[in-house]
């Protein structure tokens, strides 16, 4: 295995640790979440160029569209729970509480 993807792998692992670490604030899942989308585009990105597969040269592409709409959903979500309850900690979206 060439060591770039044991990088893709490691940057992979490392914004999945810091999801499960530091998920009491949203905007650092976000970023989290974000970091783990990169990572995969990367590794399907080069995994397709590595096996010259291209009849699926457009999934990166589909990824990376599916990571501009969770960055978006996640951002207005962000926003609203910071102005309703002025923090934004991912326990104020329990639903349950309300």
């Amino acid at each position: 295995m060439p060591p770039i993807y044991l990088n893709v792998l490691l940057a992979f692992m490392m914004a999945l640790t810091g999801l499960l670490m530091y998920r009491s604030h949203m905007m650092s899942s976000l970023l989290c979440l974000e970091g783990m989308m990169l990572s995969l585009f990367i590794l399907s990105t080069l995994m397709i160029l590595n096996t010259h597969f291209t009849m699926s040269t457009m999934m990166p592409i589909i990824l990376m569209v599916f990571a501009a709409c969770e960055a978006a959903v996640g951002l207005a979500l962000l926003v609203m729970v910071s102005n309703t309850y002025g923090l934004d900690h991912v326990q104020n979206l329990n639903l349950l509480q309300c």
